[in-house]
């Protein structure tokens, strides 16, 4: 009993001395620059800047055409804010994103109050709305510049206190904000927001809103409410928005959404009896819900969102960033697995 204690100890002591993991590494890292103000004002002076004009980002065009997400170094944005006459302590105002895979700290910086056509000029690219840039950016880009915008229109919309209405001061990563009046501290939120994709074995229902593009289709969402578990949320969603009973639910995965505001999607799988499918719309909330086909979805799923002559395809699904195509995705490839 003794020798395997001692070979237990032995064997801890082992892995304890070995280095951390580069996630590890990076994660600690990050967690020093949210909590220490000094050290997350010297990692200003080596990062990378997204740039935000009014919450739409700065995108650069490649030399192939293709559009990607602008980061600048310090030290290049310095010099842009000098030729349109911002000093350079301007920098100061960012907010902590993350860091790259070779721990490069990553910032968002909001330049709404500098001329647009100046600093595109300078920094050789566009400010585009974000909805628009989704469709130009891969999805590791899409998800870190939906964030960037995330946490600077929290900071925006929570500057001053809900119990004293006394201003809220930032700490220098602008991880949290604090009221020195009531000791208050805020935290960036997510509003949860489940999405389930139903089926009744053989088709899929989606649904579209009036604010959609034009022949978009998606699986059904809405915001949880107070006190409401993801399961409750599901099942009164779908009964809500298209009258129909679900029975079977899974999980799937998750993914931080920026818009309306910024929302923890929550992604589901469910069923429906074969024999009750009769879709009864909540014409407040949707314009149209309906069945499709596998054979329907496979095509949706490998168009693109525009044709080429730049209409609308009669029938499309969300882009591939978004967890709305993950979950479509994943019902296409079970069917096509239980037709075999």
């Amino acid at each position: 009993m003794l020798k395997s204690f001692k070979l237990l100890f032995n064997c801890n002591l082992v892995l304890s001395s070995r280095p951390c993991s580069g996630y590890v590494s990076r994660t600690r890292y990050l967690m020093r620059l949210r909590e220490d103000d000094e050290a997350c004002r010297e990692a200003l002076r080596s990062g990378n800047f997204l740039l935000y004009h009014k919450l739409a980002p700065l995108l650069q065009k490649t030399n192939s055409g293709v559009y990607k997400l602008a980061c600048l170094k310090s030290s290049d944005l310095e010099h842009v804010l000098e030729k349109v006459g911002k000093d350079k302590h301007f920098i100061n105002e960012s907010f902590l994103l993350g860091c790259t895979d070779k721990s490069e700290p990553q910032f968002s910086l909001e330049v709404g109050d500098l001329d647009r056509s100046a600093l595109e000029q300078e920094c050789r690219g566009k400010f585009v709305d974000l909805r628009k840039a989704f469709f130009m950016l891969t999805g590791l880009e899409s998800a870190l510049v939906a964030k960037g915008q995330a946490l600077l229109r929290w900071h925006q919309t929570n500057g001053f206190c809900s119990a004293t209405g006394q201003p809220t001061v930032r700490n220098q990563s602008g991880s949290f904000r604090v009221c020195h009046s009531s000791g208050v501290t805020y935290y960036p939120k997510m509003a949860p927001v489940v999405i389930v994709l139903v089926s009744d074995g053989s088709r899929c229902l989606l649904a579209r809103q009036a604010m959609f593009p034009p022949g978009m289709y998606s699986a059904l969402s809405g915001f949880c409410d107070m006190g409401e578990s993801l399961e409750e949320a599901l099942h009164r969603e779908v009964a809500e928005e298209v009258g129909l009973e679900v029975e079977n639910l899974q999980f799937s995965g998750s993914q931080h959404w920026p818009f309306p505001q910024s929302s923890f999607m929550l992604a589901c799988h469910a069923t429906v009896c074969p024999d009750k499918t009769q879709v009864n719309i909540d014409t407040a909330e949707l314009e149209d819900a309906r069945w499709f086909t596998f054979e329907e979805i496979t095509e949706a799923l490998q168009k693109p969102p525009r044709n080429p002559k730049g209409e609308p395809p009669v029938f499309w699904v969300p882009p591939p960033y978004a967890i709305a195509n993950q979950i479509i995705q994943e019902w296409a490839n079970q069917q096509q697995l239980l037709r075999k």
